[in-house]
């Protein structure tokens, strides 16, 4: 059984799954096709990513287009803070940003859905991210936007983070064409 938190980003939602722990460890579903259709999110993800990044290390925002990717973001590993960024124009919440803190000990998950830019800073000595994908990553439609772009004005937690050349020379949200969400 699942739990939804919904966010201001309509579509984006934090998951909640039930935790069962003892003196042996901890047991968690953290995904169940079934419970997912029933609260309304994919029940069809077609790739599965492990990403572990050092402490300070900041990643995104990235996206895919036109092929966009909704993704189902867990940590497995240490401590991040997550961040969605809406980038449709015809949204109204354009350019808006939600982040939190995803954690191997809170368990919780962000769907992040297409139509949406998604970036994360390691807040650990080391963090380990698994993130389920509606669609093929295809290096052809691979796109980001600038990390800490004025008009997005996200307030991460670090200062000066550890960006790859791709991340730290992104354009800006306003360089953007104006994108459409194509199923």
């Amino acid at each position: 059984m699942i739990k939804l938190i919904g966010t201001p980003l309509e579509g984006v939602v934090i998951i909640e799954t039930k935790v069962f722990s003892d003196e042996r460890g901890s047991f968690s579903e953290v995904f169940n096709a079934r419970d997912f259709s029933a609260v309304g999110l994919p029940e069809q993800f077609v790739q599965d990513n492990h990403s572990q990044s050092s402490k300070g290390v900041l990643r995104g925002l990235h996206y895919q287009y036109p092929r966009w990717q909704g993704k189902l973001i867990r940590v497995v590993v240490g401590k991040v803070f997550d961040v969605a960024v809406d980038i449709r124009r015809s949204s109204p919440t354009f350019g808006q940003w939600f982040g939190l803190e995803l954690s191997s000990e809170n368990h919780k998950q962000l769907y992040v859905p297409p139509g949406f830019a998604h970036g994360f800073c390691t807040l650990s000595s080391t963090a380990e991210l698994s993130y389920k994908c509606t669609a093929l990553y295809d290096p052809s439609e691979d796109a980001a936007v600038l990390w800490n772009d004025p008009d997005i004005n996200i307030d991460w937690p670090v200062s000066n983070p550890l960006l790859s050349p791709k991340d730290s020379s992104a354009p800006l949200l306003s360089e953007l064409p104006d994108l459409s969400v194509v199923k």
